[in-house]
């Protein structure tokens, strides 16, 4: 049968046409997953303007524990430096520094995100990024079986094992998070 076959149904009064599958968009992440052979897990939601992790953790219905942000900083020009903490966490600038072997870091300027890492505010994650910058993940994630981030776009998060996100990444793990004031 080939696609797009049309089938006569009752007499021919009504017809209907086969349509090939729709295919699962994939994001630069997932495809990286991929060739690695990376297990995840693929959640999407609607989602058509940045909102934070917490929002996003309440609509998938995921435990707020499990969720990981990506952040960029800018260290000695041009010298870029991704760090996965928990959302509930800020990131501590001279623990990031000491981690990333900077002098000092800064956060990269969000309109500058996208330039930099291909991804847009609330999409970025560090898996697939335009250019491999060195990644830290908080320490806090070596502890829990499976962690959600960012999986490349607004409305689509990919959990995964911790240290499969480390190898994917080319990460190492440091305690680079604080308390957050607002917690």
């Amino acid at each position: 049968m080939s696609k797009g076959a049309v089938f006569p149904i009752l007499a021919g009064r009504f017809r209907f046409k086969l349509m090939p599958k729709k295919k699962e968009v994939k994001t630069n992440a997932m495809r990286l997953l991929d060739t690695l052979q990376v297990p995840y897990r693929h959640y999407s939601y609607e989602c058509h303007e940045f909102v934070d992790a917490r929002h996003t953790a309440e609509a998938l219905g995921l435990p707020v524990e499990k969720m990981y942000k990506t952040l960029v900083t800018v260290g000695a020009p041009r010298q870029y430096y991704v760090f996965v903490i928990p959302i509930g966490a800020e990131l501590s600038l001279k623990k990031a520094a000491r981690a990333a072997g900077a002098k000092a870091v800064a956060m990269l300027p969000v309109k500058d995100i996208t330039a930099v890492t291909g991804y847009i505010r609330g999409g970025c994650t560090a898996l697939g990024m335009k250019k491999k910058f060195p990644t830290v993940i908080d320490s806090s994630a070596e502890a829990l079986p499976e962690i959600v981030v960012s999986g490349g776009r607004l409305g689509c998060q990919i959990e995964l094992d911790p240290l499969d996100l480390c190898r994917a990444a080319e990460a190492v793990f440091a305690d680079v998070a604080e308390a957050s004031a607002s917690s």
